[in-house]
């Protein structure tokens, strides 16, 4: 199958339900397309990452790989979070926090379709600094996690070189701003903060954009690995 033809079937499934069926099928033929990008682009004068963590990896497989990493951790954060609601969550933030779960877990199982064998493992979460109880950290996380996504999406859309793979980031984004706005209009209600100008720049009305590595002990990557047992490296990508 022609690399255009994976792709198409990649925007389909965007558009479809998630069957057993169609995920195997897409994990065949796209793991098989990404593997052999991985292969063309090795490159023997790349930094190496750091002992014992996981390496997203280069170019595009590599930044997908970095997505979904971040959806693998999103999706776990809210699995928990939902599986037992913080004392007096009300009926619309249990609707919300499920609706976003639900999401999550389809950007996650997307990006591990697509990836295919290219895909990094599974990773393992440490969620022993949130206090699932509560609601200011069950609510101050998810915050943080969302601005921190879509910074991410925007950061890294620059540097996608296949159209559909921006496409389909341009999608995913767009989602996870929703999510920010939700959760922040949950945090304060009736305000202006569902895009505060923390992350949204008044003059220009545009959201916050990071690459991967910027921002040292604050990057992206660095955030990430605080809820991450074993660690994620993005020494190959910005």
């Amino acid at each position: 199958m022609k690399h255009e033809d994976v792709q198409g079937v990649f925007q389909r499934y965007l558009n479809t339900p998630l069957n057993r069926k169609r995920f195997l099928t897409i994990s065949a033929l796209s793991g098989a397309t990404l593997m052999l990008g991985t292969q063309g682009c090795q490159d023997d004068d790349v930094p190496m990452p750091p002992p014992g963590a996981i390496d997203v990896g280069e170019g595009d497989p590599g930044i997908l790989n970095f997505a979904y990493a971040l959806e693998q951790l999103e999706a776990a954060f809210y699995i928990k979070a939902c599986t037992s609601f913080f004392s007096g969550a009300t009926g619309e933030e249990k609707q919300m926090l499920t609706d976003i779960r639900d999401h999550e877990i389809a950007h996650r199982d997307l990006f591990k379709a697509a990836l295919g064998q290219g895909a990094i493992p599974g990773l393992e979460f440490d969620f022993s600094a949130v206090n699932f109880t509560r609601r200011d950290s069950v609510l101050g996380t998810a915050k943080a996690l969302e601005d921190t996504g879509v910074a991410a999406y925007n950061g890294a859309g620059r540097y996608i070189a296949t159209k559909d793979y921006l496409i389909l980031a341009g999608k995913i984004v767009s989602v996870e701003a929703r999510h920010a706005a939700a959760i922040r209009y949950l945090l304060n209600p009736g305000s202006a903060d569902f895009a505060g100008d923390d992350v949204v720049q008044a003059s220009t009305g545009l959201d916050t954009s990071r690459t991967p590595n910027e921002g040292g002990s604050n990057s992206i990557v660095a955030t990430a690995n605080s809820f991450l047992v074993t660690k994620i490296s993005a020494t190959r990508l910005p």
